[in-house]
């Protein structure tokens, strides 16, 4: 056994600590003793900190201020209930130190830690563990620095999106960065698992742009690109950053934008033609000028289908106009149905398309609307063969039966087309049409209301399997689902890692296997879903 040399003795009789993560220790009886216990070490693995501003960034669960501090970051209310699990306590770090003390803390004390930035994985996977741990929570880390001589940003992990978007156009009119279009997803969460927004098919995913990083590692070390290694810096581009340590910032590369963008929106029902439609789109948007994405949106209504084309295009409405005059024609756009804006505008229009009209200033990306989540349920697949209109048709009458579940369908080809599958741990490139977001979003707190929906999300999901990729079955990391290979092998075992790992990173899943087994060989960073490691 290993002593704790800088503890006073009564605190040292509350734990056994253990030199491996993964062993029976016992950990303090209390979340207070855990609160204890955990200061004084942090004290001790922290510079330039007063032992005021440490209390300050500790939340224990008798402060009145934890509650709150849980509750602003979860994103999906199913997690946001009283029988939920809570965290021993909660570390809001400010500065490099506190995470590399707080990893070195919680792993002597054999406690688990969970990392949040923005919270908006699906399952709750970052607040939401069975076995006793510390919430990470790097909201704090929200600091973004551009370059514009370089072309770079530095952006800390805690970031969210329209933060960085902001920061970019108060510097440039006439850079971005590809991103989500949600602005309150965190950065940290976004591009370790790939990220991708409305400018994938010009410039590709968040990780293609990434050229640095900082990292605390499973020894609490911080690491940069180059002293973490090759090998390191390609899993967390991509592959999960939270399987690997703690993600503190990367430096990314950002694009160039026009200073006129078009939008629009085109809807129609299933009176108004549009399984044709849909037809049609399956032949154009992935292959279309690599300026334009055009996101596909179906849900039931009314007994029929409601199909919206929402759109991005690089250029002005009277060249989009002509382009789809000539490739779409059932679109029937017209210019009365275009917008012509800024980048910046387009990012607000995207987010929120009411506040847009309203006349929203760049502003609002600045809130990060906390403590405002819905109850939700998401599952993805990738469609690489254009689904029949037989059955489409089949499809439109399984979700007119189920009436709530939504399908997203995002175009591929462009440049992510022409991006190896290897390049990151994101695999799903050349050889996809589009990527499916299946989406059912609730408000009703009860179980049965739960269960209701989640079930609509599985029972459409099932009904897809013929149409949809196959050996694997692919899945988008960054949706989480943990319907995929969860249960069947037991918990964190490679058997169960291997089900859902083939799945979110395909052939690519091996090398992050021999990655995590290199860097983190006790498998300190964990979760429901992280990339096992294999002695």
């Amino acid at each position: 056994m290993e002593k704790l040399t800088y503890l006073p003795i009564t605190l040292f009789l509350l734990l056994t600590i253990s030199a491996s993560s993964s062993s029976s220790a016992e950990t303090p009886q209390t979340p207070q003793s855990v609160y204890e216990v955990f200061i004084q070490c942090l004290k001790q693995h922290t510079t330039n900190s007063s032992p005021t501003q440490l209390k300050n960034i500790v939340f224990s669960q008798t402060n009145v201020l934890f509650t709150s501090v849980l509750q602003n970051y979860i994103r999906n209310a199913r997690f946001n209930t009283t029988s939920a699990t809570k965290p021993l306590i909660i570390v809001t770090p400010l500065q490099e130190s506190h995470v590399q003390g707080a990893v070195i803390c919680a792993k002597n004390m054999s406690i688990q830690i969970k990392i949040r930035s923005g919270g908006h994985d699906y399952e709750g996977i970052s607040y939401i563990s069975k076995e006793p741990f510390i919430l990470l929570d790097l909201f704090n880390l929200r600091n973004i620095s551009v370059d514009m001589k370089q072309e770079t940003a530095v952006v800390q992990a805690g970031a969210v999106l329209g933060e960085v978007y902001y920061k970019i156009w108060e510097n440039s009119k006439v850079h971005g960065f590809p991103g989500g279009v949600c602005h309150s997803v965190g950065i940290g969460g976004t591009i370790t698992g790939g990220g991708y927004g409305n400018l994938l098919r010009k410039y590709g995913l968040s990780v293609d742009r990434v050229i640095d990083a900082q990292i605390v590692d499973s020894q609490g070390r911080l690491l940069d690109r180059k002293s973490m290694g090759g090998d390191l810096f390609w899993a967390i581009r991509g592959g999960g950053g939270s399987s690997f340590g703690v993600v503190l910032s990367y430096t990314v590369k950002l694009v160039s934008v026009p200073e006129t963008v078009t939008i629009f929106r085109v809807m129609k029902t299933l009176e108004e033609n549009a399984t044709d439609l849909v037809m049609q789109w399956q032949q154009v948007a992935p292959t279309t000028d690599d300026r334009l994405f055009m996101r596909l949106l179906l849900q039931p209504r009314n007994n029929t289908i409601l199909v919206s084309v929402v759109a991005l295009f690089l250029g002005g409405a009277d060249e989009v106009v002509s382009i789809m005059e000539k490739e779409f024609p059932l679109l029937g756009l017209k210019k009365e149905d275009c917008n012509e804006t800024s980048w910046i505008g387009s990012v607000i229009w995207w987010d929120n398309d009411q506040a847009f009209k309203n006349g929203a200033k760049p502003e609002t990306l600045l809130d990060r609307n906390l403590n405002s989540a819905r109850f939700l349920k998401r599952k993805s697949d990738y469609v690489q063969k254009p689904i029949s209109k037989n059955d489409l048709e089949l499809i439109w009458k399984k979700m007119i039966e189920l009436r709530n579940i939504g399908l997203a369908f995002n175009p591929y080809g462009g440049k992510m087309a022409n991006i190896s599958s290897d390049a990151t741990p994101f695999p799903h490139r050349a050889g996809n049409l589009f990527k499916v977001q299946y989406s059912v979003t609730w408000d009703d707190p009860s179980d049965f209301a739960a269960q209701n929906y989640t079930n609509e999300a599985k029972s459409l999901y099932s009904f897809m399997t013929p149409f949809v990729s196959q050996n694997p079955r692919s899945a988008f990391l960054n949706y989480r689902d943990l319907d995929i290979g969860i249960n069947h092998f037991g918990n964190n075992s490679f058997e169960e890692g291997k089900v859902y790992g083939l799945k979110y990173f395909n052939n690519n899943f091996d090398r992050l296997v021999k990655i995590k087994t290199a860097v983190d060989p006790n498998n300190y960073f964990r979760n429901k879903q992280s990339i096992p490691v294999k002695m």
